[in-house]
């Protein structure tokens, strides 16, 4: 049986998980710093691999459509083309199942969901939610964990940037921030496939997104915590539009060291 969010948060200390968001958020924001002035002095590897916007609102990408994306992402490093291509985009809305979902997670409305090959399990993405395909092939000897690491640390980095404090939980992929309730909500997911040690699918930023959708299934098989975005937690609007170059500029940095 999964751990319960008060048994997970009895293992953290309070004051240790407040610790690590500030000392994670601080080393975020010196990353993208550093990012920033590399660009304009030593060409750096990481820039090799580009990010492309694939569509952001009111241009919503239709979900077989990321799909193909990354595919043909997928066939040009395994044809040495290049390193790799990072995909930043916004869904038209859906819902998808990872391979640990489970039939009682599904939308209680009966809507479709696609069924994908991600880690993970149920959750919807849509307007107002930035995603992110990190499509490369990890670097020999890094963990499929320790990718999921880093992701989180972006996210944290990048929602530090807007004035959010955001963290993880151990034992729960994904970012997490206090939300005024007993529990902390969930503001990004994480769920990633590799294969011959390329990545695919990736994260999802709720920037400014309903959230009504969340109500009508179990996101990410929790129900003991809530979901949140990016905006609510900042008190003012946030779009994917307005992340995505502070994630960029991170993540870039990250895959310098993540990506073969």
């Amino acid at each position: 049986m999964s751990p319960t969010l008060t048994d997970v948060l009895a293992v953290a200390a309070a004051q240790a998980v407040r610790a690590a968001q500030a000392q994670e958020a601080a080393e975020a924001i010196h990353a993208v710093d550093a990012a920033a002035a590399d660009a304009t002095t030593t060409p750096s590897r990481a820039r090799t691999v580009p990010f492309v916007t694939a569509g952001l609102a009111p241009d919503l990408v239709p979900y077989p459509r990321g799909l193909e994306l990354q595919r043909e992402a997928v066939q040009r490093i395994r044809d040495g083309v290049d390193r790799g291509t990072v995909l930043l985009l916004e869904h038209a809305p859906v819902y998808t199942a990872g391979k640990r979902a489970l039939a009682e997670e599904y939308p209680r409305d009966g809507t479709p969901v696609v069924p994908v090959d991600r880690g993970g399990k149920v959750t919807w993405h849509g307007p107002g939610q930035l995603v992110v395909y990190p499509v490369i092939r990890l670097r020999e000897r890094l963990r499929v964990v320790d990718f999921v690491r880093l992701l989180e640390r972006v996210i944290i980095g990048t929602a530090a940037e807007f004035g959010v404090a955001g963290f993880r939980i151990p034992g729960r992929a994904g970012v997490w921030a206090e939300a005024g309730g007993p529990s902390p909500a969930k503001f990004a997911q994480i769920g990633i496939h590799t294969s011959s040690g390329i990545v695919t699918h990736g994260l999802a930023v709720n920037c400014s997104n309903d959230l009504a959708p969340f109500e009508s299934f179990v996101p990410c098989g929790i129900t003991d915590a809530g979901v949140t975005t990016l905006g609510e937690l900042a008190g003012r609007p946030i779009t994917p539009a307005d992340i995505a170059p502070s994630l960029s500029a991170l993540l870039s940095t990250a895959l310098d060291e993540a990506a073969e």
